[in-house]
């Protein structure tokens, strides 16, 4: 596999906290912060996908983002209704 070095600064604080879950994890330095790209990539394309589906559909109807807001405000209040807290 093809590596590139790369130097990234942290403060002093994360970067004692990214070795000790490193050195708990019987991990490199470099593993573990490749992981966490991995990872943040991965959620980044799916958020990428679900605003991209919202704007597909938001354009298909031809709502706004007040037409959103609006609906969200509605569900809120009516789901408000349906909450029983427990009686102490």
């Amino acid at each position: 596999m093809d590596k590139s070095v790369v130097n990234v600064s942290f403060q002093r604080e994360l970067s004692e906290q990214i070795d000790k879950v490193a050195e708990t994890e019987k991990r490199t330095r470099s593993e573990l912060l490749g992981d966490a790209a991995r990872i943040y990539i991965e959620r980044k394309k799916k958020w990428d996908r679900i605003f991209a589906c919202g704007e597909s559909l938001a354009a298909k109807y031809g709502l706004t983002e007040e037409d959103v807001a609006q609906e969200i405000k509605l569900y809120r209040e009516e789901a408000k209704r349906y909450v029983r807290l427990p009686t102490v």
